[in-house]
C-alpha cells in the first residue's frame, strides 16, 4: 500500500469519528475554527476584503466587514456540514435541505436530452448532491470538479462527493460526457460554473460583481453540442444548517445576442443570489487574480 493510501486512509478514519458527532457539537467546532481562521490565521482576510469592497463598492467599511465576519462562519459550517456527509442518511440530510422544482427536471428530461445544471459556489455546494433524489429521471447524475493538489485531500472530497453524483474530473469532462452522450445515457451533470478559469484559458469576459471577469465556457459548449436543457440551481440559507435550493430553468431573452448566452444568463443570475445574502459565496477565492492579459492585478 503507497504512502499516498495510508494517509488517505487515517485521515478518512478520523474524520469519519468526528462525522459521528451532532451536528450541534460540529457547529461549535466550526465556531472555534472560525475565530482562529479570522482573528489569528486572518485566512486569506486581504483577498475577502478586497474582493468585497470592489464587488459592492457602495456599500460603507462597517458593512463590508460584517459581511466578512460572518462568511467566515458560514465558510467553516461548510467545512463541518461536509465532514458531516462522512456519516449522514438520507433522512437526516433531507431535514436540512429544502428542494423545489424537482418536477421542473422531470418535465425536461421527458424528451430523452440530458440537462446541465448550473451552480456556484453559494451556500454549501458539497450538499447539492440532496437535489438528485428529487427527481427520479435523469436516472444518472454526475458532477464536474476541478482536482485538489493535495492528493491525500482530493482523495477524500471524491469519497464525500461520489455519495449520490458521479464525479467526473474536469479535464475528462469533454470525452466522459461525448461518450455518455453516444451511448444514449441521459444524464444530469452540475458545473460549479463560477471559478476563475487557469490563467491560460482566459478568453471569454464579462462585467460581474462589478468587475472584469473571465469565464468558462465547458459546460455551454458540452451542453450546447449535445442539445442539453440547461437549468440554473439557486441556493438560499435561510437558518444555520438549512439550505432552500431551486432548479429553474435557464431561458433566454429574445434580444439576447452574446457568444455565450447560457453561461452569461447564468452569471446574471448568480450575481442576484450573491447580492440577495452576499455572505454565503466564497470570497476567500481569488475570483479576479488576473487581467485579461493574464498578468497578476490581485494578489493573495
Amino acid at each position: 500500500m503507497s504512502l499516498e493510501k495510508i494517509k488517505t486512509n487515517v485521515l478518512l478514519a478520523l474524520l469519519r469519528l468526528v462525522a459521528c458527532l451532532p451536528l450541534s457539537a460540529l457547529y461549535v467546532i466550526s465556531d472555534v475554527v472560525r475565530f482562529v481562521l479570522q482573528y489569528i490565521v486572518h485566512y486569506r482576510k486581504q483577498v475577502i476584503l478586497g474582493n468585497l469592497r470592489r464587488s459592492f463598492p457602495t456599500k460603507e467599511e462597517k458593512e463590508i466587514k460584517h459581511i466578512a465576519r460572518c462568511f467566515y462562519q458560514h465558510l467553516c459550517d461548510c467545512i463541518v456540514e461536509t465532514i458531516k456527509l462522512l456519516h449522514i442518511t438520507d433522512k437526516q440530510l433531507e431535514n436540512h435541505i429544502t428542494v423545489k422544482n424537482g418536477e421542473k427536471i422531470e418535465e425536461l428530461a421527458r424528451d430523452g436530452r440530458s440537462i446541465i445544471l448550473f451552480l456556484g459556489h453559494y451556500g454549501n455546494w458539497e450538499w447539492v448532491q440532496e437535489v438528485t433524489r428529487h427527481y427520479k429521471r435523469p436516472s444518472v447524475n454526475a458532477e464536474i470538479y476541478r482536482p485538489i493538489k493535495n492528493k491525500v485531500v482530493d482523495n477524500i472530497m471524491l469519497s464525500i462527493r461520489s455519495r449520490l453524483s458521479q464525479p467526473i474530473p474536469q479535464k475528462h469532462a469533454v470525452r466522459k460526457l461525448l461518450k455518455m452522450h453516444s451511448d444514449g445515457i441521459q444524464f444530469l451533470v452540475g458545473f460549479v460554473a463560477d471559478q476563475r478559469p487557469n490563467s491560460k484559458n482566459l478568453h471569454h469576459w464579462t462585467t460581474f460583481l462589478n468587475q472584469d471577469t473571465a469565464f468558462a465556457t465547458g459546460g455551454e459548449e458540452i451542453g450546447c453540442h449535445i442539445q442539453a436543457h440547461f437549468v440554473y440551481l439557486d441556493i438560499e440559507k435561510p437558518a444555520r444548517g438549512k439550505y432552500i435550493m431551486t432548479f429553474i430553468p435557464i431561458t433566454l431573452e429574445s434580444d439576447q445576442k452574446e457568444k455565450y448566452p447560457y453561461t452569461i444568463k447564468f452569471l446574471k443570475m448568480m450575481e442576484q443570489t450573491i447580492q440577495r445574502k452576499p455572505e454565503f459565496w466564497l470570497w476567500s477565492h481569488n475570483r479576479w487574480e488576473f487581467d485579461r492579459s493574464g498578468h497578476t492585478i490581485h494578489k493573495k
